[in-house]
């Protein structure tokens, strides 16, 4: 799957800022043979900014320095148990006050690293946590539709009230209660 380029990946991710750092963390990753790890630490960042507002906020901020960015990173890291190449990644992106770029950045390496597992990636996001059968039973369907293995990335939204929106690539499936009532009341007016 490589491109003119040498890097793996598709010209799509290759094309935003976001995609650039991922892939350029991608490549490093695989040539260090350190990808399960790279993946695993953006799996914990991932969750860390969902959950923390002050993380979130550190990701944020344009308002954070490039010196007080890095220190913070770097307090971090042991607090998370990231690993080495994440940490390191994570200071050039702070030193680059790139740090608001993150969420794309992950995701686009998820993407990648999909790929290069022969699977699609899905974003699934629910309004209740779903347990481990509701997850296998959804790749299985998913797996069915699209005709490859699928790694599914959950997030929990509880303002949708039921149901999931599931987006893979540029499709989108919304069975959302909350997009079912917005309808309803769309139709309501008129």
């Amino acid at each position: 799957m490589e491109t003119s380029g040498g890097t793996t990946g598709g010209g799509m991710i290759q094309a935003s800022l976001g995609g650039r750092y991922a892939t350029a963390l991608f490549d490093l990753a695989q040539q260090q043979g350190q990808l399960t790890a790279v993946e695993s630490s953006l799996k914990t960042l991932s969750q860390g900014i969902a959950e923390s507002p002050d993380l979130a906020a550190l990701v944020k901020s344009p308002l954070i320095g490039r010196t007080d960015a890095a220190r913070t990173i770097a307090a971090l890291v042991p607090v998370l148990g990231l690993d080495p190449l994440t940490a390191n990644f994570l200071g050039v992106l702070a030193q680059n006050r790139r740090l608001g770029d993150l969420p794309a950045i992950i995701r686009a390496f998820r993407e990648l690293a999909a790929r290069s597992r022969g699977e699609t990636n899905a974003e699934v996001v629910s309004a209740h946590p779903l347990d481990d059968s509701q997850v296998d039973a959804l790749r299985q369907q998913l797996r069915h539709r699209v005709g490859r293995d699928v790694a599914i990335d959950l997030k929990v939204d509880p303002s949708l009230l039921g149901g999931l929106v599931v987006k893979i690539g540029s499709q989108m499936i919304d069975s959302s209660i909350k997009t079912r009532l917005n309808t309803l009341a769309h139709a309501m007016k008129g």
